[in-house]
């Protein structure tokens, strides 16, 4: 038989008595369709490489040949992740092959390597490789390392390859190591951060409550920095950011009208000066007459002179105490509208247990109610009260809708998305808003598998019945949802984040289906 080489053009002969040719036959079929095929670590190139040596290495040995192209060809199956089941031919299928040459069998064959290796290679590779970022150029280079590493393994066993390993996963580990610290340090810098917002403040009782929860969100979790803390934290400001920018806005322009109306206090107190100045010098002047007068009409005259000044001058003084009293009253009024916004600024950073747009409990809420079946699930030893399934929802492409159909539309769908799930709950249930398109569900006494059917079943009444419309067509509007089981003794950010896991393994799998972790 002969059999083509990976490299284009080189045929290897083979000389194989008749028996193990019709044995071998399918096996190099499917090693050359599988050769052209490539995976996530199993490139064409590598599989070509990997079936030369292959070849090349044990081509007067036909058992230990069958058995190396074993081997092989099931690491390829198991990489093979961009494959459909049924694009991967089956082990006894039959393929053209070149003219086949005869082949002497060699009498001695050293013992075969495990299959597992290959196996073990591609997992443990895989693994690795994921771990390492794809952004950094020292990453990719160690990432290439591993995966030729694996293709010698699977070709040639692991003898000849453990020191070569051992340099590739120090040079990991020293990369992951540095990715670690880089966490630490920007960790470390939102701490920085976190605690300036106060001094950067105007009052440090607009941002007190924002600090505390960035802080228990961040730094006073078990296992440090988490993508769920972070993530809650960046809602938290967003919301927060956009409501301060309008009272604060508001208060700015408070303050602006009490100051305009100040200036014009001034400016009334400084024309009602001039205007009693004139008439202290006109009176000097009607003094100076009075005296010179010599007659009783010209004294009357004079006399008269002054009442009319007089009279005016009276007047003058009383329409700027009215405008003053005006402007006083107004001050006032201002006055009381910045000590309002403020003070709600002050409410805004020490919210209270309800969200305002769904009226449904806000993460203080969640967190009063979490403590209190935490409190039942201690005293509980066993039974349903020992049970609390934990369950985080969220809106699928939330803001898209938001981008296409506006603000409005996404805050219905938030209070219809509220409303229906609260009418699937029992009333011993806890549904509240965590931020943002995020919910969360406290079930007690459920069961994980219970808990994970429950809102199946309202997923599918939402698909039905929640949908809007623009001039594109249809919106449907859909959830997905991780569940996880409270573990004794746990925080509640603990139970999330297992929960936040098995969300997003239902986001990656087509969305609006319930995961449990």
């Amino acid at each position: 038989m002969t059999l083509r080489g990976p490299r284009r053009g080189s045929l290897l002969p083979c000389r194989t008595a008749p028996k193990a040719t019709a044995k071998r036959g399918p096996l190099c079929s499917r090693a050359l369709r599988g050769v052209e095929r490539g995976g996530r670590n199993w490139t064409a190139a590598r599989r070509k490489d990997s079936l030369q040596r292959v070849l090349g290495g044990s081509r007067s040995d036909a058992k230990r040949l069958q058995q190396r192209l074993k081997q092989l060809i099931a690491s390829w199956d198991s990489d093979a992740l961009d494959e459909a089941p049924s694009d991967l031919a089956p082990f006894d299928a039959a393929a053209p092959v070149g003219d086949v040459a005869p082949m002497v069998v060699a009498e001695a064959s050293p013992a075969p390597v495990s299959m597992a290796w290959s196996r073990v290679a591609a997992e443990l590779g895989a693994t690795v490789q994921a771990a390492l970022p794809s952004s950094e150029a020292r990453s990719r280079e160690v990432a290439e390392r591993l995966a030729q590493l694996q293709a010698r393994i699977a070709a040639d066993g692991p003898d000849g390859v453990v020191e070569d390993v051992a340099q590739a996963c120090t040079e990991a580990q020293r990369v992951l190591q540095h990715r670690q610290h880089l966490t630490n340090q920007l960790g470390g810098l939102c701490q920085e951060l976190t605690e300036g917002l106060a001094d950067l403040s105007e009052d440090d009782s607009w941002v007190k409550g924002q600090c505390e929860v960035m802080r228990s969100q961040l730094f006073e979790s078990d296992g440090g920095l988490t993508a769920r803390g972070v993530r809650s934290v960046s809602q938290l400001l967003l919301g927060t950011r956009e409501r301060q920018q309008e009272l604060r806005a508001a208060r700015k322009a408070a303050r602006d009208a009490l100051k305009d109306s100040i200036h014009e206090m001034l400016d009334e107190i400084a024309s009602l000066g001039a205007q009693t100045g004139r008439f202290s010098s006109q009176l000097d002047g009607y003094a100076d007459e009075i005296d010179r007068a010599e007659s009783l009409e010209s004294l009357a005259g004079t006399v008269r002179q002054m009442v009319a000044e007089s009279r005016a001058v009276h007047e003058g003084v009383s329409q700027a105490q009215a405008r003053l009293a005006l402007e006083h009253s107004r001050s006032a009024e201002m006055q009381a509208r910045v000590v309002e916004l403020e003070d709600e600024i002050r409410r805004l950073s020490d919210e209270v247990s309800t969200d305002p747009l769904t009226q449904i409990a806000n993460r203080r809420g969640l967190q009063q109610a979490f403590e209190t079946e935490q409190a039942k699930n201690q005293r509980a030893a066993q039974g349903e009260g020992a049970t609390l399934a934990v369950a985080l929802i969220d809106i699928d492409n939330f803001k898209k809708l938001n981008d296409r159909l506006g603000h409005a539309s996404g805050d219905a769908a938030l209070q219809f998305l509220t409303h229906r799930v609260a009418q699937a709950l029992r009333p011993g249930d806890t549904l509240a808003r965590y931020g943002g398109e995020e919910f969360v569900v406290l079930l007690p006494g459920t069961p994980l598998d219970e808990a994970q059917r429950v809102l199946t079943r309202v997923q599918r009444t939402l698909s039905a019945e929640l949908f809007m419309s623009d001039e594109q067509g249809q919106v449907f509007v859909t959830f997905s949802a991780g569940v996880s089981l409270y573990r004794p003794g746990e925080r509640l950010e603990q139970s999330l984040e297992r929960a936040d896991e098995a969300l997003y393994e239902a986001k990656h799998s087509g969305k609006n289906r319930t995961c449990a972790a």
